[in-house]
This record gives C-alpha cells, structure tokens and sequence, in this order.
C-alpha cells in the first residue's frame, strides 16, 4: 500500500473502560501500544499523545499535542489536495482541532470508524459514545466526512480462531501477537463457548484503498448526529456525508492476511 497510503502522524486518542482507569489513562495506554506495534513492524512515524479528557461541552476543546500536530498539518493542505484523517476510537483530537481552528475543515476528509447503522436500534457504540459532543462537533463542522457504523455494518468483519491459528499464527511476530491477543481477549469474554471476534479498525483504513468497491461499498447520505438520549437525529440544514453500508468480508480479510503475513 506505500504507492497509496503516506502515513504523516499516529495520535493515540483517551477511551475508558475496564481496561483503562480513566480517559487519560486510556490515551496513555493507547500511546504505548501504538510505539510497541510500530517497534514490532520495525517501522517509524510521528507519534503525538491526544486529549487527557472527553470535550466538557460543544463549544470547549481539549488541547493536546495531537490537536496542535493536526492542525498545523492540516495548514499544509488543501481542498483540491486533502488531508486524510482516519479515527478509529473517540474522536476528541479531531473535534478539538476543529473548535480551535475551524478553517482547517476544508483541508480534510475525515473517515471514522464510530456509531452504528442507521437501521440500528440506537447509537450507543463504543468510539461515538465515549465523547458525543465531540461526534456532533466533527459530523456537522462542514468537514468532509465518511463513516463506517459499527453494528450492522462493520460488525460482518469477524474472524474465528481456526482462521487466526491456520493463517497468522508462526507466520511472523506481528502475526503472532495479533492473533495471540485476538484469540486470549476472545477466549476470556466467550467463556468456553463459540465465537468470531470483529476486527473493527482495519476497516477505516481499508476504505482509503477501496479502488472498485473492492472491499466495502458506500452511498451518499444526509448527516445523522448522535443525540444525547443515544438516538440519530437529523438537522434542519442537510449536510452530505459518506456512509459505508457494506463490507466486503472475505476480500478484505484476504487482504489484511496477506498483508500481515508478508510483512505488509
């Protein structure tokens, strides 16, 4: 993928659940893990640590180097030659950049892995609920944005542990600690039972090499914003988004197999 993707910056973003005593706690833990993966893949890129908290209200950013990093980048940018900005958890780097400089919305196409489908029965997802403010902050700034729903949408891209034992495991050491991990946090939430476990974020990144529908497929749609009471709710004034409506589950696990295997 190095003819198509041009990595400029990692930001690790907070998230707090049983893993994490807090949101700052989260984002450091995050910032970690980013740095042990790319040690593991023997690559290297900017790394900048983001929000130490959730946005205290629509109209409040929450300043971090991520933010300061996003924005000078995004500077350098243009309308006809966008920046891509791809989120994969709580998007308060993303609406924190924005609230301090609007201007920047124009520079960027945001693809956020975040919320559920429209058909679903509400948006209480992970990465959307985290921090709604700054959901509604980013989906109606005016910056170009595509969303990829979790339940209903993302949700077909799953795996099982006989495909990570026959094609991941003893492949590399990446492959061996992905796999590994995949099947231990599996193992514990299953209980003895069957399961698949959905590989969430490799999705956002697939739609930037989507050439031909190849691994998902989208539509045109007016924005949806979570409310507060975990529910989509429309504005008065249509903003036009993308909405990814269909994975392509076996071509895209294909390919991420493939990549991980051979070293990308």
């Amino acid at each position: 993928y190095t003819e198509k993707l041009n990595v400029k910056a990692i930001y690790a973003a907070p998230f707090f659940n049983s893993n994490s005593s807090g949101p700052e706690d989260g984002m450091e833990k995050s910032y970690d893990e980013i740095l042990k993966l790319l040690d593991l893949c023997g690559r290297k890129h900017e790394v900048f640590k983001g929000s130490a908290s959730y946005l205290p209200s629509e109209n409040t950013a929450v300043e971090s180097p991520a933010a300061t990093d996003l924005i000078e980048r995004a500077k350098k940018y243009s309308p006809e030659k966008p920046l891509y900005v791809v989120a994969i958890g709580a998007i308060t780097n993303v609406a924190s950049a924005l609230l301090i400089c609007p201007e920047i919305a124009e520079n960027m196409v945001v693809v956020w892995l975040g919320g559920h489908g429209r058909h679903y029965c509400d948006t209480y997802e992970f990465n959307m609920r985290q921090d709604i403010a700054a959901s509604r902050v980013v989906m109606t700034s005016g910056v170009p944005f595509v969303q990829l729903p979790c339940v209903g949408v993302v949700s077909q891209f799953a795996i099982s542990k006989s495909e990570l034992e026959v094609w991941m495991i003893g492949k590399n050491k990446v492959a061996d600690y992905l796999a590994k991990n995949t099947i231990a946090t599996a193992e514990e939430y299953a209980s003895g039972t069957p399961w698949t476990r959905v590989i969430w974020d490799v999705t956002a990144i697939a739609w930037l090499v989507n050439d031909d529908n190849r691994f998902m497929l989208s539509r045109i749609e007016n924005t949806l914003i979570p409310g507060y009471d975990s529910l989509y709710e429309s504005k008065e004034k249509d903003i036009p988004m993308g909405y990814v409506y269909h994975i392509e589950r076996d071509a895209l696990m294909a390919d991420m197999i493939n990549k991980i295997v051979s070293g990308f």
